[in-house]
């Protein structure tokens, strides 16, 4: 499990002196060369500064009533405290407040490009609001999924974010899921609007005068596989375009590298029927499909274009860079983890649904058929 930073909160108790006490005398008398055994107390600190323990529990918290302590004053505090290396007490606050300033986030896997970029909007958000996060990867694994957030729950903590992740019920604390299709009481819901999405790909392709295109379904255990395919295949209809049982092929395997496009594409080449491009279920799987058609010789966009979904980072710098469809993955991070802390402090009540709008990013991996240049079998 991994945590981010956490500042410490207030402190709201009035500013009262102390007088010196033995323990001040003793530490006073030791000057520079003290160095206590134990972690120093709030108590012990303020009699060495014959300051009261209210008044540096606002100085070192940066209370908002610290700008009426002298600015003098406050330099002490402050250098104490680095003197003999004192913390605050997160517990403490915790046991004050009665909170833990801390949420679950529930992943598939750390490593995964649409997992990183999504953490990284919750993490701007909880770092600045003074949250820990425990981060739990359950491989989708589904005993995992049933069994981290308990064990989360025992770490005291305030709610949770999942990022597909398939929750089978609701859970006793505020859930935020990110790409969670499965409507749940007292889960809010952070879905991308997959029929925009499904307009964006196949109009690009079609302007582009395609019309033998491949498809790689996602994953079933894969949150937003369903969705993703039941748009795209609406709007195929719509349009008039018909898609070949030979020229779908279905991802299987739980991985979050190039290889899990590898075996599709040469699936669809062993199927021995022409086509002109292919829409990948994420661009992962579709830097695996260009090295594919690489090794049959074939060119990227010359003779099959490719088009990715997520734009993960890797989508801008590969060769030839990648046309995708580009969730905003850091923004949807940020609005889960805004809305799961007012949730938590109970400011604002939101839908079940929150939708977020796609956008098509072309680059190199697109173009027009070319006419004079026959697909290799």
């Amino acid at each position: 499990m991994n945590m981010s930073r956490i500042r410490s909160g207030p402190a709201q108790r009035p500013v009262n002196g102390r007088g010196p006490s033995r323990a001040a005398a003793k530490i006073g008398a030791a000057k520079d060369s003290f160095l206590p055994a134990r972690p120093i107390s709030l108590r012990t600190l303020g009699d060495y500064l014959d300051l009261s323990p209210a008044t540096i529990s606002l100085v070192l918290n940066n209370a908002p009533g610290v700008r009426s302590i002298p600015q003098e004053t406050r330099d002490r505090v402050i250098a104490a405290a680095k003197k003999f290396d004192y913390r605050p007490s997160f517990f403490a606050r915790s046991l004050r407040r009665r909170q833990s300033f801390s949420i679950g986030v529930l992943v598939p896997e750390l490593s995964d490009g649409y997992s990183v970029l999504v953490m990284n909007g919750i993490e701007e958000v909880l770092i600045e609001e003074g949250y820990f996060y425990l981060t739990a990867s359950h491989r989708r694994k589904a005993d995992l999924i049933e069994e981290y957030p308990g064990l989360l729950m025992e770490r005291s903590v305030e709610g949770f974010i999942v990022i597909d992740t398939a929750l089978q019920h609701s859970l006793s604390l505020p859930v935020v899921a990110v790409a969670g299709h499965k409507a749940l009481p007292g889960v809010t819901r952070i879905v991308l609007d997959h029929a925009r999405a499904a307009e964006l790909t196949l109009h690009h392709l079609v302007q582009l005068g395609h019309r033998h295109i491949a498809f790689m379904r996602g994953q079933p255990f894969s949150s937003d596989s369903a969705d993703r395919w039941k748009s795209l295949m609406a709007l195929a209809k719509k349009l008039g375009l018909e898609v070949h049982p030979d020229l779908v092929v279905q991802l299987e395997q739980n991985l979050s590298t190039p290889e899990l496009g590898y075996p599709a594409a040469r699936q669809l080449l062993a199927q021995k029927r022409p086509f002109t491009a292919l829409v990948s279920y994420n661009d992962i799987a579709a830097i695996g499909a260009i090295r594919v058609f690489r090794d049959y010789g074939l060119r990227v966009p010359d003779d099959i274009s490719v088009i990715g979904f997520d734009d993960v980072q890797g989508a801008l710098y590969h060769t030839p860079s990648i046309t995708t469809i580009r969730q905003p993955l850091n923004s949807m991070g940020t609005t889960a983890a805004q809305i799961l802390l007012d949730r938590i402090r109970g400011a604002r009540k939101y839908p079940d649904e929150v939708p977020i709008v796609p956008e098509l990013i072309i680059r190199e991996s697109t173009a027009p058929p070319n006419p004079h240049r026959a697909r290799k079998k």
